[in-house]
């Protein structure tokens, strides 16, 4: 017998987290899996499925039928509170939603994250998993009709309608992804829910709070229901309220509403030893059929659930939307008390026992309701108090507000309304929702590019002005981009990234064109730069024409929620070499989450940085990294001779570094540290080598030439 007998025949670790992996052994080493994100090959539907084209074919009647259905149609495995689901459903929706921040776009409900980790096994998202479970007999029946993200949002907006609240709409249209967002940032903590100080410069002014974070705690979706760092304050909790939604692009009466409202009906529960709960799904046993936080131990549906830890309801009827949240803030006083599991919450002082909510299961049982430390800056919070008292007095405009806000919490995500899908659109535009007018792609395109390349525009006048105009799109919640040419607005015409003094005179040049064109001043942009790459390749010796589609349309200052772009300027671009200052993250890491952003593939990335370089698009017309002697020529010559082991590298400052002849030691270009990570790593230098052969010279410019169109028509939908 061998002596190998009995041993496992595949390599430990090699299809688990357990081995060791690259980073693992060099951490310092550019990670480039941000870009590698959603691959195609982890998309069971293939590139020919439209999931827009599909959602339109629904029976969307009969669909928001079965979700009515669903909500009272209480299941033994998992029992629904007082026979509802409501609630349920709603916190599910809540949390996909609520992860999105402004600062990045990232996070919220659009893709369907909440079914991968680690949100799927975030504390603050337990049993979460269940509500899932039980939306899976519907996603069955409609099939690829409909995506888990749409589903996942549709089924709290419903939820509200069946308990008596009218919803503002819905739209269909978001598209799943079938991968974790690996590529997000939720904070450096190595520990769920540790203490919040980590995140803030100063823990007592919210403010400092880590960007782009806008939760107070890793694994929590905003801020800890007992309190700061889990002790009861209510001042200090509301300033923590505050700025974690002003950075989901909420106002103080957007938060109350929002607050009140997804406190009207539901509970939370914590009637039972959280202890007892298995691990979260992630990390559970195949025998969980996918499940998490399963109590073996004791008893743990019903009133015996444990979630939050915080147990009871907020209000008497906690599956009828009404005013019962303000009715209760306001007519007791409360005191802090601890819920079975042992945190911290409050309790009314003396409630009637008509004023109690029912048991779960047995309504002949009556029981205390409930506020968290966040319901108590509701009422404690001057600015907070005087917006509930408004709601308290007026239901019907606290109904109206809250119909609004859930709107916009589940739909900030989608991007522009054209992206809209379903007969419940609402017909009124909000400005949170970028508005842009229909632009006219009727005009003689040929005569305009023919004046733009007679203007005394440079080359790196117009690739830049284009480039810096297009930029600002985000992948993330479908924001940003050339369309509307808000480059020309406020906050963007001054952002010291878009040098306000050139793009004046770029501006000063383009817009007469546009007008007596009848273009848009966006196109007019955009083809400027087209003309701009057209020339440079014609100079590197190619006849290259560059794709255009007309048809943009110019956004106003009335049509733009100036304060949600503050978010959008830049703070450095590693296209344009530009670094607004030093920053702890390095330049080549914020390369790369640009990229991400602009939804680039690292080859993309490569071939434009060097197009970029040679072109002479440098912000401010620095040289640094503009590696050749016919700058404005589109040629592979900034791979050529990062490549070239003719010259060596030296530092030569900060972030700057000279790059001499090896034999005469004299300085031949400079460069940064985003030119120099091309040839330095691995993976980047490969693409470099590629653009630097010399059969490969067609191949950068027609490469450079899709990359560019991709990113001047992202926003195009």
């Amino acid at each position: 017998m061998s002596k190998d007998t009995g041993q496992c025949p595949v390599i430990h670790g090699a299809m688990t987290s357990v081995g060791t992996s690259n980073m693992d052994w060099w951490p310092n080493a550019l990670n480039l899996d941000i870009l590698h994100q959603h691959d195609s090959k982890t998309n069971p539907m293939g590139d020919g499925f439209d999931y827009p084209a599909a959602v339109k074919t629904l029976d969307f009647d009969a669909l928001k039928k079965d979700l009515h259905e669903l909500m009272t149609d209480s299941q033994a495995w998992w029992p629904a509170d007082w026979g509802h689901y409501g609630g349920l459903m709603i916190r599910m929706s809540w949390h996909a939603a609520g992860s999105y921040r402004m600062a990045d776009g990232r996070g919220g409900g659009g893709t369907g994250n909440q079914r991968f980790a680690p949100l799927n096994s975030w504390p603050d998202n337990v049993n979460l998993d269940k509500a899932r479970r039980l939306l899976w007999p519907i996603k069955k029946k409609y099939g690829n009709k409909i995506s888990w993200a749409d589903l996942i949002i549709l089924a709290g907006t419903i939820a509200y309608e069946s308990m008596g609240l009218k919803t503002f709409g819905f739209a269909f249209g978001r598209e799943d992804i079938w991968h974790p967002e690996t590529d997000t940032y939720w904070g450096s903590e190595k520990e769920w829910l540790a203490p919040s100080d980590s995140r803030y410069e100063n823990l007592a002014k919210p403010v400092t709070m880590e960007n782009p974070l806008a939760a107070v705690q890793m694994g929590l979706i905003y801020v800890n229901p007992e309190g700061v760092n889990g002790q009861p304050d209510p001042l200090k909790t509301a300033a923590q309220v505050r700025e974690t939604f002003a950075r989901m692009a909420m106002n103080d009466e957007e938060t109350v509403a929002l607050t009140a409202g997804g406190h009207t009906v539901g509970k939370c529960h914590g009637n039972g030893n959280a202890d007892l709960l298995g691990p979260a799904p992630e990390a559970a046993d195949v025998t969980e059929q996918g499940l998490g936080w399963i109590n073996h131990t004791a008893r743990g549906i019903g009133r015996d659930t444990v979630s939050s830890g915080l147990e009871g309801a907020w209000t008497t009827h906690p599956t009828k939307w009404d005013n019962g949240y303000f009715y209760m803030l306001f007519n007791y006083e409360w005191e802090q008390k601890k819920s079975p599991a042992g945190a911290c919450q409050w309790q009314p002082i003396n409630i009637k026992e008509e004023d109690k909510p029912v048991d779960v299961e047995d309504p002949s049982v009556r029981l205390s309701p409930m506020m968290t430390d966040a319901d108590m800056a509701m009422i404690k919070d001057p600015a907070y108090r005087k917006i509930s008292e408004r709601f308290y007095k007026d239901p019907d405009y606290f109904a109206e507000v809250f119909a609004r806000a859930w709107f916009k919490l589940t739909h900030r995500d989608m991007g522009p309304k054209n992206r809209y899908i379903g007969p419940d659109v609402p017909k009124e535009d909000l400005i949170w929702q970028d508005l842009i007018p229909a632009g006219n792609a009727t005009y003689d395109v040929a005569a305009l590019k023919a004046k733009i390349a007679a203007s005394d525009l440079s080359v790196g006048d117009m690739v830049a002005t284009a480039w810096d105009s297009a930029r600002t799109f985000r992948g993330s919640d479908m924001r940003g981009g050339a369309n509307g040419a808000r480059i020309r607005l406020v906050p963007q015409k001054d952002w010291q990234g878009n040098e306000p003094k050139r793009l004046q005179r770029v501006l000063a040049v383009l817009e007469p064109m546009a007008a007596e064109a009848g273009a848009s001043v966006a196109d007019t942009i955009v083809l400027s730069g087209n003309v701009g790459i057209e020339k440079a390749a014609k100079a590197a010796g190619f006849d290259a024409s560059v794709p255009f589609m007309p048809g943009r349309g110019d956004a106003t200052d009335a049509m733009t929620d100036a304060d949600s772009f503050a978010p959008f300027e830049p703070l450095a671009d590693a296209y344009r070499n530009w670094l607004k200052q030093d920053y702890a993250v390095s330049p080549e890491e914020l390369m790369l989450d640009h990229t991400q952003l602009l939804g680039l593939t690292a080859p993309e990335m490569t071939v434009l940085v060097g197009g970029m370089r040679v072109i002479g698009a440098n912000y401010d017309g620095a040289k640094h990294g503009v590696l050749t002697e016919r700058e404005g020529a589109l040629s592979n010559d900034f791979f050529v001779n990062l490549t070239n082991m003719d010259y060596s590298w030296k530092p030569a400052g900060n972030n700057h570094y000279e790059i001499c002849n090896r034999k005469t030691s004299a300085v031949q270009w400079t460069a940064t540290r985003v030119d120099l990570v091309f040839g330095s790593n691995s993976i980047l230098r490969a693409y470099a080598e590629l653009y630097a052969q010399d059969d490969n010279q067609k191949k950068f410019v027609d490469d450079f030439i899709n990359a560019w169109t991709k990113v001047m028509n992202a926003d195009r939908f």
